[in-house]
């Protein structure tokens, strides 16, 4: 240790490193992102060489954490080891060598090849004094290589400063599944009125995930098109029931009907300001356009068509010729793929019918998950 001993920060110092971290974490609306900034905080106040913030999910009784420099989660029981003795006690907990205490489980030290020696852990709380999670901090650099009570003031300052943060982005985070799940059974709704199952949505919404990912856009980009596509369709509510199941052929006054829920979709949509409702008024009204200008309902071409739409139209299709439909058994997938091949540069953008095929397996390991 004699190389890495560390001295104790003075007030300055200490000072420096909270004003650091205070304005990124205030400004950092991202989860993972956060407990990085929050254990890097931690860790940084109390000279130690690692820290983890262990956090409550309620539905499961347990803790969960990200381990430093990997992405794996770790999860335990919300009563095991000593996060999970302070998570239930809430009171902040100091040992010189972990391995002499019996609540201690040398686990993660088996599987990441580490050694932990001194620890100390403090509840993590919010305003109402519930208890969050626990900040755990391991091995203390100095010289002395224990913590101390200023140590656990140090931390517990760090805890309640970030606590605030914490819970506003769990709160957003919670509004945002909330909204994704009323996005997707909104989806569900438009689907059913045409005879179409669940499972139709959320095989669109996974193809056009994969797809986007493997055109180079990023996760949280192709993350948006995954939970706004749900509302592809959402026009059709508008569609009367006897045009939109008509078992025959439809009159060109009836198929223009149809089209026009294109149009609907997007009026319904485009005047939020939440961002998954506009990308999904995006792709209601332009995953109909083709690229060679013949689609609907504006008759865009090339990337005219916003790349959202030109995604969820290939994904779309895909899914509509490749699964059995009320009016139409499913197409066997040598003619799938040669009617995608046809249709490259004409219905599809080329490029997207590209990566498309090159990744295949991944679209049918997809079909075979969400089947009906």
């Amino acid at each position: 240790m004699n190389g890495r001993w560390k001295k104790e920060l003075e007030s300055e110092e200490l000072l420096d490193v909270i004003f650091a971290y205070a304005s990124r974490i205030t400004i950092e609306n991202n989860l993972d992102r956060l407990l990085s900034l929050m254990a890097d905080m931690g860790r940084d106040m109390t000279v130690a060489e690692r820290c983890m913030l262990w956090l409550y999910d309620e539905q499961k009784d347990e803790l969960w954490a990200k381990v430093e420099e990997r992405t794996k989660e770790v999860r335990i029981p919300a009563s095991s080891g000593l996060a999970g003795y302070v998570f239930q006690t809430a009171e902040p907990l100091v040992i010189e060598d972990a391995h002499h205490d019996d609540r201690f489980h040398a686990d993660m030290d088996l599987t990441y090849n580490y050694r932990t020696k001194s620890v100390m852990v403090i509840p993590l709380k919010n305003k109402q004094n519930q208890t969050l999670g626990v900040y755990q901090v391991i091995n203390k650099l100095t010289k002395e290589g224990v913590f101390t009570t200023r140590d656990v003031k140090k931390l517990s300052l760090a805890a309640s400063y970030t606590a605030q943060a914490l819970e506003a982005v769990l709160m957003n985070m919670e509004m945002e599944e909330a909204q994704k799940e009323i996005i997707f059974k909104m989806g569900e709704i438009g689907e059913v009125r045409s005879k179409e199952t669940g499972s139709h949505v959320k095989r669109v919404a996974e193809y056009a995930k994969l797809l986007a990912i493997k055109s180079g856009l990023s996760e949280e980009e192709a993350d948006l098109i995954k939970v706004a596509s749900p509302m592809h369709d959402i026009g059709k509510v508008a569609i009367a029931d006897a045009i939109l199941n008509k078992p025959g052929k439809l009159s060109k006054q009836e198929f223009l009907e149809v089209q026009a829920h294109a149009s609907i979709g997007y009026h319904l949509l485009q005047n939020s300001k939440r961002t998954i409702l506009k990308a999904a008024a995006i792709i209601a009204k332009e995953h109909h356009e083709r690229w060679d200008g013949k689609g609907y309902p504006e008759g865009l071409s090339g990337e005219e068509i916003h790349i959202y739409g030109r995604i969820v139209a290939v994904a779309d299709v895909f899914d509509a010729l490749a699964t059995d439909r009320p009016y139409k058994k499913a197409w066997d997938l040598e003619d799938i793929l040669t009617h995608f091949q046809n249709e490259k540069g004409k219905q599809f953008d080329p490029a997207l019918i590209d990566v498309f095929l090159e990744n295949l397996h991944g679209f049918l390991q997809i079909k075979k998950r969400y089947e009906d």
